[in-house]
């Protein structure tokens, strides 16, 4: 029987102004034992999504400073097929998606040497990241999957996992879920276009919905969150708040601890780097801090010191 850690747990990715993984300028050593001093306070459970530079570091963080973190390591999978059906581009020539498939063969590399590395601190790793669902812009065919999994579960001794939307868990992922120690799933009401109060129901729905497909395989929620901004590409603005966030997130762990449901909460901070150049854009929006680590509504009244004045 497979015992997964409790705790509160949430996503941490800790790029600033004018750092992102596509330019490879990562948070220095400095700014990320801030950012875990900042999150040690409310969680003891960290969401990595690849073994990057920055990953490595905040491993090395909560060595050195002997943090009570345990973590969630990821790897990043690229595209390894056109995925013609992604709306904002998921096509690449043909080198493309031959190099990322040597790339994704080297970052399953990095994910058993740093899990291998960090025994004490990894505590399941995730083979990829919203790879297979249809709007995805780093598909990886299903088969391929099975492959890098099965490669995983060769190299650790943690538990394996794959983190995806819950719609790919109902059907095109059924040959996948054998492979895996547990499923993990990302539900987001406010992109389906769900009234927040309708949001936490409609999460657990989705929840649901995969749990019964699969009463053998214990299940987590590896990303559930509420944009506080948006300039309505996929979000209503009207939709998206810092009252609202609060109110998911306050219904959202009420149902999860009572149900006893593991659930990473989207996400430490806002990253300026995601999707558009427009600063309104919703993928910038979902820290439950802003980028210069102020805290939200949400976070206000845990962080009363890091509160903004008057």
């Amino acid at each position: 029987m497979l015992t997964l850690p409790t705790g509160d747990a949430i996503c941490y990715s800790g790029y600033r102004r004018g750092q992102s993984p596509g330019e490879r300028i990562y948070p220095s050593l400095a700014e990320i034992r801030e950012d875990l001093l900042i999150l040690k306070r409310r969680w003891r459970l960290i969401r990595l999504y690849d073994c990057s530079p920055h990953a490595l570091r905040v491993l090395e963080v909560i060595r050195a400073e002997r943090l009570d973190f345990k973590v969630m390591l990821g790897a990043y999978l690229a595209a390894e097929m056109n995925n013609f059906g992604c709306p904002w581009g998921g096509t690449y020539a043909e080198q493309v998606l031959e190099a990322n498939h040597a790339e994704n063969d080297a970052e399953i590399g990095r994910l058993i040497d740093l899990a291998g590395r960090y025994e004490d601190i990894v505590f399941s790793v995730a083979v990829g990241n919203e790879s297979t669902v249809g709007w995805t812009d780093h598909f990886v065919p299903v088969p391929r999957m099975i492959e890098h999994v099965r490669r995983v579960k060769r190299g650790v001794v943690q538990p394996v996992t794959f983190c995806e939307n819950y719609v790919p868990w109902r059907d095109t992922l059924r040959d996948l879920v054998p492979e895996l120690d547990f499923l993990s799933v990302h539900t987001y009401p406010v992109w389906e276009y769900k009234h927040i109060h309708e949001a936490v129901n409609y999460s657990r729905q989705n929840y649901d919905g995969v749990a019964a497909l699969y009463p053998s395989k214990p299940v987590v929620i590896t990303e559930a969150g509420w944009a506080t901004n948006s300039n309505g590409r996929g979000i209503q603005p009207q939709n998206s708040s810092e009252e609202f966030q609060a109110i998911y997130f306050a219904d959202l762990m009420d149902w999860t601890h009572a149900a006893g449901i593991l659930t990473f909460v989207f996400e430490a901070f806002d990253e300026p780097w995601k999707g558009s150049p427009d600063p309104l854009e919703p993928e910038k929006h979902w820290g439950l801090f802003t980028v210069d680590r102020t805290p939200k509504q949400v976070m206000r009244p845990f962080y009363p010191e890091l509160a903004p004045r008057g």
